[in-house]
């Protein structure tokens, strides 16, 4: 699998983590399966992976290291979630289904019979409902409609873990719970939180050790407003464990609350308070995961730190926050990734949610490669900055110098450059002044750049490229390709290299990489937008071939795998 690595083992304690030398590779998946879109966990250790295919794999109870399952005759899925133990996963479909299965003591699963149930299975009650995001909390589940802002629910209500005190204990119906819902977040505890429209948090559930943040220790029959508010907008990541929970922040900032016991976070906390190990040192932290009785978190200078009980683990020492000595190269390789999940007992998993190509692009911004202006003194790209946001560059730059802090600045072109999202609120309104609206889902980077594939009026320079591989002739039978060089220099070390021991006054140069025509217009292709676009015409042996050493011989970014993008662009 391409984006995602593991540290840990079922095997072996988490503190002991300084013994392996690198971030492993998953080899137990099917050769088919191309990427990873998200991975969860149950209490009872099944893992659960989506590929961006749409399929879902298993594998079996604390056995990672054997052949993963694939749920087969399953529609595409984009989405999948879990519960103590139990799943599901949504259809990437026009109008989504929810499948789910696991154990339904509690009729968790919205069915009525409580027997466990071992393969995804359609839970026919919600077909009408077009659910687009599931919690899950413990032995209860939440389905929430993001068009209507109607949260429906079923399985165990104790306690008001439904929000909803005068439902039975155990409830296989699905039934209509609260309006105006934003989100919901479940995780394998008793108690949730739940965002509502109006863009505060309200908690649920179980409270007895303050896990809830309302200032004191009495359940939320219903939901109740946390003490202390967090705008919608500034929150990145929720996570529970199953007697705290806690709060990530887009700008890397750690909350918590609740009980020491389990997961040692201070001494019965009863509202989010910000994490003091990191609150000193000015720490960023880029993602946290949770499980039942696990909490982990990835700094921004990629250092592991683990709270709470594990296998094998000091019990004594699981109330202790303590850094995982992973050794400088797993520190490294961490740096390209930025999500994480972990496992209730000694694995954790990262993936890469940026692409390849947003990776590279990020370099532009960092080293200026070949830029030809500048705003608030800061090397930019103008054609760049002009597809992206759709207007002149100088009307972009004065309004960006007149009317936006530097950081502000930064932000926006993190999102040009990155497709990332800093200071949402604030960016999405300087974007929205040009008129774009939903920047995150509606102008993908990659789609941007495909405007400038082989655009004869915005490149700088010209690939020259013979036209038949074994024909003698020269400059009749040579092609010259369209290129932008700082495109070219940010995804490939030879172009950089090539680029800058060029006198600057040329403007096209020969590739002699003996690359045939088709396999260069490829490679460019796949350096604007990381696609391939192969057809049925494309003579797919001949390009796979020639794909073999494309990655050595133009130096791109070791990580990508161009064999596994081949093999899924031509299945298309």
């Amino acid at each position: 699998m391409s984006n995602i690595r593991s540290i840990g083992s079922f095997k072996q304690n988490l503190e002991q983590l300084s013994k392996f030398e690198t971030l492993d590779t998953i080899k137990t998946f099917p050769e088919e399966a191309t990427n990873v879109v998200d991975v969860v966990t149950d209490n009872g250790n099944r893992i659960v992976f989506l590929s961006s295919e749409g399929k879902i794999y298993q594998s079996p109870p604390n056995k990672y290291d054997e052949e993963m399952e694939e749920f087969e005759n399953l529609p595409p899925m984009k989405s999948i979630f879990s519960g103590y133990r139990h799943f599901f996963v949504i259809s990437n479909e026009e109008k989504p289904r929810v499948y789910g299965w696991g154990q339904n003591g509690y009729k968790q699963l919205g069915i009525a019979s409580t027997k466990t149930i071992e393969k995804p299975t359609l839970i026919e009650p919600l077909n009408e409902l077009n659910i687009e995001h599931i919690g899950c909390a413990g032995y209860t589940s939440f389905f929430l409609n993001k068009t209507t802002n109607v949260l429906y629910g079923c399985g165990s209500s104790a306690n008001g873990k439904l929000g909803k005190p005068e439902y039975s204990q155990n409830n296989s119906m699905i039934q209509k719970l609260h309006e105006n819902v934003a989100n919901v977040f479940g995780g394998h505890s008793d108690h949730s939180l739940i965002s509502k429209t109006d863009g505060k948090l309200y908690g649920i559930g179980l409270n007895r050790y303050g896990e809830l943040g309302l200032g004191h220790k009495t359940n939320a029959l219903t939901p109740t407003q946390i003490k202390i508010e967090f705008p919608a907008e500034e929150i990145s990541k929720i996570r529970h464990a199953y007697t705290f929970s806690s709060i990530l922040t887009n700008d890397g900032k750690l909350y918590v609350t609740g009980l020491t016991s389990r997961t040692g976070f201070g001494s019965d906390l009863t509202e989010f308070t910000q994490y003091p190990q990191f609150t000193k040192n000015n720490t960023v932290i880029k993602d946290i995961g949770g499980g039942y009785e696990l909490f982990v978190i990835l700094t921004q200078d990629n250092e592991i730190w683990v709270q709470g009980q594990f296998a094998g683990s000091n019990s004594s020492n699981s109330k202790v926050i303590r850094k995982i000595q992973t050794g400088t190269k797993i520190t490294q390789e961490l740096s390209s990734y930025n999500i994480m999940r972990c496992c209730d007992r000694n694995l954790i998993f990262f993936l890469q949610s940026n692409s390849y190509l947003t990776q590279d692009l990020g370099k532009l911004l960092k080293n200026g490669y070949f830029s030809d202006c500048n705003i608030q003194n800061i090397a930019v790209h103008k054609i760049l900055i002009e597809t992206r946001i759709g207007k002149s560059f100088d009307l972009i730059k004065k309004y960006l110098e007149s009317n936006c802090k530097l950081k502000e600045i930064q932000a926006v072109l993190k999102w040009i450059y990155c497709d990332e999202m800093i200071n949402s609120k604030r960016t999405n309104e300087i974007l929205n002044h040009f008129g774009i609206q939903d920047a995150q889902k509606t102008k993908l980077l990659k789609n941007d750049l495909k405007k400038l594939l082989f655009d004869e009026q915005t490149s700088d320079f010209k690939l020259v490229v013979k036209n038949e591989e074994d024909d003698e002739d020269e400059d009749e039978d040579e092609e010259e390709l369209s290129i932008h060089k700082f495109i070219l220099a940010a995804r490939s070390g030879l172009f950089l290299n090539m680029f800058e021991n060029l006198d600057q006054n040329l403007q096209k140069v020969k590739d002699y990489s003996g690359k045939s025509l088709e396999t260069i217009e490829l490679l460019i292709s796949f350096l604007y937008t990381d696609e391939l676009p192969i057809t049925a015409d494309t003579d797919q042996e001949f390009i796979k071939e020639e794909f073999e050493d494309i990655v050595e011989y133009y130096q791109l970014n070791p990580k990508i795998p161009i064999l596994d993008i081949f093999e899924k662009c031509s299945k298309k």
